[in-house]
């Protein structure tokens, strides 16, 4: 796992050193991704240069060093990520002699010998690449199937720059961009910058399952499809997996072993994250169960019980027989990481699970640098509680006719957000148990804003929506079409219940989950791996009868009857929590002062992004008890934060360990 940049400047050939210079700057920035060695190469002819940092997975020695020159020098590669079938790539190069042993080198001597687009299409991996063809003289990038590494683009000037992080970019002489206002917009309605554009004006992020070309007489990047989420779910509906639940279950489950199997392979010491929750569970119950010795597994405690999972995770490892450590922390140690969150992340981002994702991982590296995790259970498997609101009553309510449906919606989201949570608690016992847990309010708006849609997509958007109307908050900004407001073409057709996951993978998982993941596991410098998402397992989710992901109200059905071979169901059959944090009660205390500071109507009015009566509206509010969710406001402050970080210029990120109590 590690951090790559690159530059090419196809109209002006530079001195080496120079070239040099610059893109090892850009990899410097990323040593959080790489702390164990770095690379340059440059090509003064060609006016290019790659760059890289390194964190040593595979092959340790200096045979796996990079930038990697293929034997016969056509290719130099810049590569982050690790491929899970070099050792069947490996055997298809027959008796082509290697270096060392390294993915790396693997996976340069198969584009060596059969080129990009077939080496992609058999490459089972997370990655994110550049690669340099010397003979052909063209720069091509590539990025993995789900989006689990990251990857921007752009030029700055003349010329064409990539890297793992933006903040690479902002170093590079030449930067001197603008914040995109659309993307701003798209930002505050998600809480996460989506594909293909970035915060940075003119500057992209490469698709998941994409490939780009840039040809040196060429006008500009060129970028393909080389694996489409749709056309594999799609094919898959087509080709459904007949069988009793007892077959379909056996069929996952062998698929999830070799899924875990395969993501074993490491020189460094591997471990796995468990949440407690179903995903991680049966994540750690399979790699317990091809392990011949404790697994080490890592959670995250609360001293809040009423957000603390911890105990239920204890509880599972000590069943499976895992090596287990925990870290209970209190307020302090995830307020702790707040400050740091522009370093982390280096585009805005707004999942507040950011902050405790973070302290685990730095807890992981620790022990070990390896980490498996359960991300993709709930996109693939059926998992969100607003896919039950979808069959449950949101579904039934939109058959109404719809002057009827409309007028309900209105009454809906007329009365104030702290007026239907008052009533909502005198209620009480009597109500069912999703609007007994917190923020019934805004459950009930959220409700009414997805009926007051007629389309299907714009309803399932407004259970995503941070800010109803994100376009009166952004200066100049309007939203840009994304999977939701203009979907691929081979979504037509496909019924709603489809759709919301599928939209799920495209938007939402790699754009904030798997986004959110890499760069808290990064900023640790810890490698995590995502068994569940898998291409096999991926295609598999689709084959499964739609009942089987969620069947009589029970969200991933049949994940869970594969996870009954492994853990007794007392141990999981409760609420999910998930990794939430407390931020509304923050921003009434520890935090009030930080966000009264970044929110100062004078400050937004100067900097000329945002209006500020309506966030000022929404902060008063907030602090008066009627805000509803706060998460709305955890968009506007993390935006503000990064842009306050961006006066300063980035630095190498080597963050400090955590506080708390290790049990």
């Amino acid at each position: 796992m590690c951090g790559i940049a690159g530059q090419w400047d196809r109209e002006q050939a530079t001195e080496a050193s120079a070239l040099e210079r610059t893109v090892s700057a850009m990899a410097d920035v990323l040593w959080h991704r790489g702390p164990d060695d770095g690379g340059a190469w440059a090509d003064e002819r060609a006016g290019i240069a790659l760059g890289f940092r390194r964190l040593a997975i595979i092959d340790l020695s200096e045979a796996g060093a990079q930038p990697m020159v293929s034997a016969d020098g056509r290719y130099t590669i810049v590569y982050n990520g690790e491929l899970y079938n070099h050792e069947e790539l490996h055997a298809a190069l027959g008796g082509v002699r290697l270096r060392g042993h390294s993915d790396t080198e693997i996976l340069l001597e198969h584009v060596a010998r059969w080129g990009i687009e077939k080496t992609l299409a058999r490459a089972n991996g997370m990655f994110a690449l550049g690669l340099w063809d010397a003979q052909e003289r063209v720069l091509r990038l590539a990025r993995d199937r789900m989006g689990e590494k990251p990857l921007y683009y752009g030029f700055l000037g003349r010329t064409f720059v990539f890297a793992s992080g933006l903040a690479s970019l902002r170093v590079h002489p030449d930067f001197d961009l603008d914040v995109d206002r659309d993307a701003l917009t798209a930002f505050l309605r998600y809480g996460f910058v989506p594909a293909p554009r970035s915060v940075w004006r003119g500057v992209h992020k490469l698709p998941p399952g994409c490939w780009l070309e840039l040809h040196e007489g060429g006008v500009g990047p060129q970028v393909r499809a080389y694996w489409s989420a749709v056309e594999v779910a799609r094919a898959a509906r087509a080709d459904p997996l007949d069988g009793s639940d007892r077959e379909l279950a056996d069929a996952l489950e062998e698929t999830l072993l070799r899924a875990v199997a395969i993501r074993r392979t490491a020189d460094v010491p591997l471990g796995a994250l468990l949440s407690g929750g179903v995903d991680s569970s049966l994540v750690v119950a399979m790699l317990q169960a091809q392990s011949s010795s404790p697994v080490r597994s890592f959670t995250i405690g609360f001293h809040d019980r009423s957000l603390d999972e911890a105990v239920f995770a204890r509880d599972i490892a000590r069943h499976l027989g895992t090596e287990h450590t925990e870290l209970y922390v209190g307020g302090v140690e995830a307020l702790a990481v707040v400050p740091q969150l522009p370093a982390l992340y280096d585009e805005p981002m707004a999942d507040s699970s950011q902050l405790p994702t973070h302290v685990v991982s730095r807890l992981a590296r620790r022990h070990v640098t390896v980490c498996l995790g359960g991300d993709g259970g709930d996109e693939l498997f059926g998992g969100y509680t607003r896919y039950l609101y979808r069959q449950g009553a949101v579904g039934k309510l939109h058959r109404l006719p719809s002057p009827l449906r409309r007028g309900l919606a209105a009454g809906l989201v007329r009365p104030p957000v702290d007026q239907w949570d008052r009533l909502f608690a005198r209620l009480g016992p009597v109500l069912p148990r999703e609007l007994r847990q917190s923020q019934p309010g805004w459950k009930v708006h959220k409700l009414g804003e997805s009926l007051g849609h007629d389309d299907h997509d714009l309803a399932y958007r407004s259970l995503l929506t941070l800010w109803e109307q994100p376009e009166a908050l952004v200066v100049g900004g309007r939203e840009p079409p994304d999977a939701l407001t203009a979907p691929p073409c081979g979504m037509a057709g496909m019924p709603p219940d489809d759709r919301m996951p599928l939209v799920d993978v495209l938007l939402y998982l790699p754009d904030d989950i798997l986004a959110k993941v890499d760069r808290a596991a990064m900023g640790a410098s810890l490698e995590t791996r995502l068994p569940l998402l898998d291409p096999d397992v991926f295609e598999l989710s689709w084959r499964i009868p739609p009942d089987a992901r969620i069947r009589d109200g029970q969200t991933k059905w049949l994940l869970r009857q594969v996870l009954d071979r492994y853990v007794p169901r007392q141990l999981l059959d409760r609420p999910k929590k998930g990794f939430v944090v407390p931020v509304g009660e923050w921003l009434r205390g520890p935090l009030r002062d930080w966000g009264e500071a970044l929110l100062d109507p004078r400050r937004v009015a100067e900097e000329g992004l945002l209006e500020p009566e309506p966030i000022t509206r929404a902060w008063r509010r907030h602090q008066a008890g009627r805000g509803g969710d706060p998460r709305h406001l955890w968009a506007v402050l993390v935006f503000q934060q990064w842009l306050e970080a961006q006066r300063h210029p980035p630095v190498p990120a080597r963050l400090g360990s955590p506080g708390g109590g290790q049990r």
